[in-house]
């Protein structure tokens, strides 16, 4: 499968009478926007904000992130299952508005929303204070349940991103970078002597607003699966988590995965990348061993020499983590993990809730733990109350001051487990 994705470069963002992309700027009619995502009867007001890098402005409590993106050539669009028909995607042509973001947020659905802040200390944990926000704050109609709310927050995310993403349709990219896969005999007989590479991508499913989508259908529903790498790019993994901010894989997240970019810069030069092998993080036991059994039956049908296994969230999906990792290594192929650590403030305690002498190869994210104040901001986007609620917060994390003292658990991307972060750590 072979996909072209058009980079359009923006600088700025702007509110204009026309959503367009000038030189380099993206302008969005705000009134045109706020009016079509205002027809979902589910929410009682909506506003939109910008943010831009190094503006003095605190956005919280976040809900998603997604990059407006289009498809221009090819079947299927953006967001299949929600946005778009449940055609498969991953080729053709898609225009990406590189550098603009949609941020949504809004009275906290659960107790896991995040925080960006464009300056200052916690700019330097997410990779949101160096994109240009179009912000949208929406609060849900009185007696909405949160599934329901959680719902129209994440359809509203695609929607604006979709409206935004239009702006890119018909203007030329700065660049376009191609992404091909071939089925898979046909790709093993074009690499002979490369090392086989499989990627296990394990996508947060424990329910209780702990949810991921795939192709519209949340994977708590599936079972393991293989899907080109292109798809996800295409945008059909989206997220519907209201998990710890700091691991959560955002939907932009999923349309930028580095551990899927990296391998696919590596193939044909380094590895022969094989694809994805893509499952959930299951809640019982009985779960647990089908999903791991079945994706350590994948990694070895493929005939791979290696596996890279990224996890999503900590604590009880660490036990997945261990489970699919041992199971592949039992195969005989080796495993890298990538994961984050809860270590305690003084970083002394155990970083999973579970081990393997086999996970010998981990890639860390940082310590969620650890603990960081963060200086108040000239404008609030959002609301700041939950500060002392969300996760990573405590009674008394917002000071009178508008600062906040909490572990960076609460920014947004800041322990990202698809290596999307600038924390890590290295054993000599």
């Amino acid at each position: 499968m072979r996909l072209e994705l058009g980079n359009i470069r923006i600088e700025d963002v702007q509110f204009g009478s026309n959503t367009e992309v000038k030189n380099h700027t993206l302008y969005v009619n705000k009134e045109e926007l706020i009016a079509l995502l205002s027809e979902d009867e589910r929410l009682a007001s909506v506003s939109i904000e910008l943010a831009r890098p190094g503006e003095s402005v605190r956005i919280m409590p976040v809900k998603d992130v997604i990059e407006p993106r289009v498809k221009v050539e090819g079947p299927g669009g953006l967001f299949p299952g929600f946005i778009s028909k449940l055609d498969q995607v991953g080729s053709g042509r898609t225009h990406v508005l590189k550098g603009a973001a949609v941020v949504t947020a809004g009275k906290v659905v659960g107790f896991q929303e995040g925080i960006i802040d464009m300056t200052g200390p916690a700019a330097d944990y997410t990779p949101f204070a160096h994109t240009n926000n179009i912000v949208i704050v929406a609060n849900p109609v009185e007696g909405l349940e949160q599934h329901g709310h959680e719902a129209a927050l994440r359809i509203m995310g695609f929607k604006a991103a979709t409206y935004i993403a239009e702006a890119g349709r018909n203007v030329e990219p700065d660049e376009v970078k191609t992404y091909e896969v071939a089925p898979l005999f046909e790709n093993v007989a074009k690499y002979p002597n490369l090392p086989k590479v499989v990627y296990v991508y394990m996508l947060q499913s424990q329910g209780l607003l702990h949810d991921t989508y795939y192709y519209g259908i949340d994977v708590k529903q599936m079972v393991p699966t293989l899907m080109y790498p292109t798809e996800i790019m295409d945008g059909a993994i989206v997220s519907g988590n209201c998990v710890s901010a700091c691991d959560k894989n955002t939907t932009f997240h999923h349309l930028n995965s580095p551990v899927i970019y990296d391998l696919m810069e590596k193939h044909g030069k380094e590895i022969c990348f094989l694809g994805c092998v893509v499952t959930n993080e299951n809640v019982t036991l009985g779960d647990k061993q089908r999903s791991s059994n079945m994706v350590a039956k994948l990694v070895e049908f493929l005939g791979a020499d290696g596996a890279v296994i990224s996890e999503e969230g900590f604590g009880n999906p660490d036990a997945d983590l261990i489970m699919n990792c041992t199971k592949v290594e039992k195969k005989g192929v080796k495993t890298v993990l990538v994961t984050d650590e809860y270590a305690g403030r003084d970083g002394a305690s155990q970083s999973l809730a579970d081990a393997d002498k086999l996970a010998d190869a981990v890639i860390t994210a940082g310590n969620a733990n650890e603990v960081v104040t963060l200086p108040p901001m000239k404008k609030l986007i959002g609301y700041a109350e939950p500060a002392d609620t969300i996760a990573g917060g405590f009674d008394g994390s917002l000071k009178a001051d508008g600062s906040i003292t909490v572990e960076i658990q609460a920014i947004t991307g800041a322990t990202n487990e698809l290596g999307f972060n600038k924390l890590t750590a290295r054993g000599y």
